[in-house]
């Protein structure tokens, strides 16, 4: 799936249209410089399963998790991250194998944990506020 954005209310709509496929075990890998929407396309998931006026990027925090009625929202951000022991002292793999749906913002900095059914989503800057987001299966 390829989708060309224009704006981060387009991008949160991506994001909502992922939410209406989405189930528990979920994990979305997301990548991609600074501002290109990856935090705008979790909003978008979240504000189409309850009210998301709370999300913000985990940077300082590695994780932020959000209740909805269907599942958990676990969102991460690896950004500040220097070695994946990291991931095992705040219990990752915890999360990862539970009921909830995963988001790992600069998910591209640890590859090695990230489970196979992972969905990887990169978002690009095209320039003039365009961002082409494309989201593919691992393999």
């Amino acid at each position: 799936m390829q989708i060309l954005s224009s704006s981060a209310e387009e991008t949160r709509k991506a994001g909502a249209k992922l939410a209406a496929s989405a189930s528990a075990g979920d994990i979305f890998a997301l990548s991609g410089e600074l501002g290109t929407g990856k935090t705008e396309l979790v909003r978008g998931f979240m504000a189409a399963l309850c009210d998301s006026g709370g999300v913000r990027s985990p940077s300082f925090t590695i994780v932020n998790v959000y209740e909805t009625p269907a599942f958990p929202v676990y969102h991460f951000d690896f950004y500040r991250l220097k070695k994946a022991q990291e991931l095992i002292e705040i219990g990752f793999s915890e999360y990862i194998q539970g009921e909830g749906v995963c988001f790992i913002e600069w998910a591209d900095l640890f590859p090695e944990v990230m489970p196979s059914h992972t969905r990887y989503i990169n978002f690009i800057d095209k320039g003039n506020g365009q961002r082409l987001i494309t989201m593919q299966q691992s393999s």
